[in-house]
């Protein structure tokens, strides 16, 4: 699959007329807790020649196609992405300590992540991962009986907003560290890891009874959790990364 995903970027790169920086994998398979019919999400930025910004159209920003075999294809223009990447725009912070790498230009790469430290904000992170964590919550976990799976997906955000308490902004996406790091109760403990390999062993974890050690912590964190909101005043600067996207854009 990794080398049919490589393909496919290559496809992009000449189809549309891009270069591809960085490519990574997303979702369950990065954070690993994947099933072996878990979707590919393969997520990339990606650069466009020099003409093409010497323009006062502006062009369209993504590129997405949904392939056969589960696999999805999704990218992000240099500049949509840096503008995100300004606003410390966690699921782009996500991708560039994804354990699982398709391309990447190094050069680029090492000067990007070096930008990293000035626009992490552990305030917009702990908030866009509260927010997912109780949304999560409120949809698929109410009732007697509630989707087993979606459990990950309330603890996921949710252990990342403990991560950032006790560590800072930048949550490794590896669901296991972040565990590792943030649960202490080995009955909690104990219950998150029987979630997870239930999940990876390929078990529907449809709908059933509530699982009681896990739904006590959620409720209580989400009480708990936006009074240690931690506070962030700094302003994220313009010129490091227009320089990184002028710098880019001249060896395109």
């Amino acid at each position: 699959m990794r080398a049919r995903i490589q393909e496919e970027l290559t496809r992009i790169e000449r189809e549309h007329g891009v270069s591809v920086l960085y490519a990574v994998e997303s979702g369950s398979r990065a954070w690993g807790f994947a099933s072996s019919d878990s979707d590919w999400d393969c997520r990339f930025v990606y650069v466009h020649p020099k003409d093409w910004y010497l323009t006062i159209e502006g062009g369209r920003d993504v590129i997405e196609e949904m392939l056969p075999g589960d696999l999805d294809l999704s990218g992000w223009e240099l500049r949509k992405a840096l503008r995100l990447f300004r606003k410390s725009n966690p699921p782009l912070l996500e991708w560039l300590r994804s354990p699982i790498v398709y391309k990447e230009d190094a050069e680029f790469m090492q000067r990007w992540r070096g930008l990293v430290p000035l626009y992490c904000s552990p305030e917009r992170a702990f908030w866009h991962y509260l927010h997912m964590a109780g949304g999560n919550f409120r949809d698929y976990l109410q009732g007697e009986e509630v989707w087993l799976k979606k459990y990950l997906y309330v603890l996921r955000p949710m252990l990342a907003c403990r991560y950032i308490e006790s560590h800072g902004a930048w949550v490794p996406m590896e669901f296991d560290v972040v565990v590792r790091e943030t649960v202490h109760d080995p009955a909690l403990l104990e219950a998150i890891e029987e979630l997870v390999e239930r999940k990876m062993a390929g078990e529907e974890l449809r709908k059933g009874p509530r699982m009681a050690a896990i739904d006590e912590f959620i409720r209580a964190e989400l009480e708990r959790l936006p009074t240690v909101v931690p506070k962030d005043d700094s302003r994220a600067p313009r010129e490091p990364l227009d320089e990184l996207f002028q710098w880019t854009i001249s060896r395109a």
